[in-house]
Formats: structure tokens, sequence, C-alpha cells
């Protein structure tokens, strides 16, 4: 239940929901749970919900403009920006505020979806193994 948990809570932090995964995330590993299986639940989790947000971008696009989820503006600025650094900002599709709509947009240009997976698995994967380590660097410290 705790890994099914995160994975659930890594995939909704991963849409365009405000949440977050980490506090869990930390919490499961100060409660000693199996650290591999802890970062592939939340990577996998995330990634997927990522996804939907390409999905969502690819298919919907006009629909959420029309019921004034999304600014025709912001949408422009974020192409434009997308259309410039192309497939390697997805690399930053793990932080808080820009990536969500980062993994948006790809869908919305039809990025090619293989890459796309590769690129976000990658970043988000590295950013929890980050945090795993920052954990245990700081427990180290404090014992």
């Amino acid at each position: 239940m705790v890994y099914t948990t995160l994975f659930i809570l890594s995939f909704l932090s991963a849409t365009l929901l405000p949440l977050g995964s980490e506090g869990l995330l930390l919490y499961d590993l100060n409660e000693q749970y199996n650290i591999l299986l802890l970062w592939l639940f939340a990577t996998f989790g995330n990634t997927l919900g990522s996804i939907v947000n390409y999905y969502l971008g690819a298919k919907g696009e006009k629909y959420l403009e029309n019921k004034g989820y999304l600014s025709t503006r912001n949408m422009i600025k974020a192409k434009d920006r997308f259309k410039i650094y192309g497939g390697w900002s997805l690399l930053l599709s793990w932080v808080p505020v820009i990536g969500d709509p980062l993994t948006f947009i790809a869908g919305v240009l039809s990025y090619n979806f293989k890459r796309f997976i590769f690129i976000v698995f990658v970043a988000k994967g590295l950013r929890y193994a980050v945090v795993i380590s920052l954990f245990y660097q700081s427990t180290k410290v404090a014992l």
C-alpha cells in the first residue's frame, strides 16, 4: 500500500494539479521502506502523470482554452520557448510551476513521444535520486 500511495501521489503531482510527492517520499524513506522500490514507484508515477499532460496537450488545447483554463497569450509564449529549446527543455519537467506546462506544450506541439518519455523519465528519475541522496546525506550528519 505504501508504494501504491506514493505512485498515485507522484502521478497526481505530475499532472496540472498543484501537489507534491517529495514529502511522502521522505516520510517513506524515514520509515525505511525499500529505496529502489520507492524510487521506481515515484519515478514511474510521475512520468505517467506527465504523459497525461502530453495527451491533454495533444488532444485538448482548444477545449481548455475555450473553457478558460488556459490563456491564449500564455500558450503562445510557452510554445515559443519550447520551440527555442526543444525537447531538452523537458529535462526541466520536474521543476515546480514550469515542468507541468512543458509536458503539456510537448503534447500540443506533437513532440516525438518516445523521446518525450525518455527525457521525462530521466529528469524525474534524477530528481527523485537527488532527493533520496540528500535524505541519506542529512541523516548521516544528524547521527
